[in-house]
């Protein structure tokens, strides 16, 4: 719906502008276009704003976690591994700031719902993928899916949280593909073959 759209962008510039404490529901409402009224009837006050972002933004990361492990299916797990960092390395850094006030919006809400829905999608979508690797099986998927996941969810977040130059990050990046790769073929069951990253 446009109207929510357009409160969501308007949310995302006034946390930019002013940051989460000083952020009010009548800014909001004067940046997107619409009346305090209008707004109340989507939002009855700030948390549930900041939690309905909040909700809108891992919605839609998890669809493009989901798109793209669809179409990797069968893929070798070097790809697998390539692509799924950098699609969710990408998805962070597209707008580095929206990400960084984010990370600040949530301080003092519980999310632990919406955490854990994106994380149950998010885990059926790799662990999908990985199973279907076209070199290499794995004893103990779920608990190599959950390692690899955390490894990558929190090297990024540890990039954003130490505001880290875009030099750094991407090297940063380039070593966290190299980690999970070594990490995935100590824990294969198949024979180790030589995995490169295109």
């Amino acid at each position: 719906m446009a109207t929510l759209e357009a409160i969501f962008e308007a949310t995302i510039q006034v946390l930019l502008a002013e940051g989460p404490d000083r952020l009010t529901t009548t800014l909001v409402a004067e940046r997107a276009g619409v009346s305090v009224g209008t707004l109340y009837q989507y939002f009855p006050h700030k948390p549930a704003l900041f939690y309905a972002l909040n909700e809108h933004y891992l919605d839609a990361l998890a669809g493009k976690i989901e798109h793209v492990c669809r179409t990797q299916h069968c893929a070798p797990i070097g790809q697998m591994v390539e692509t799924l960092v950098t699609t969710y390395w990408n998805a962070k850094t597209e707008r580095a700031d929206v990400t960084r006030v984010l990370y600040r919006s949530v301080v003092e809400l519980d999310n632990e719902s919406l955490i854990k829905s994106f994380a149950c999608r998010v885990d059926a979508a790799t662990a999908a993928m990985f199973a279907s690797a076209s070199d290499a099986t794995f004893a103990d998927l779920p608990t190599i899916n959950l390692t690899l996941l955390t490894t990558i969810f929190g090297a990024v977040r540890g990039v954003f949280e130490r505001n880290l130059p875009d030099a750094e990050g991407s090297a940063v990046q380039r070593q966290l593909v190299l980690m999970c790769l070594a990490y995935l073929d100590a824990v294969r069951t198949t024979p180790h073959t030589n995995t490169t990253v295109s």
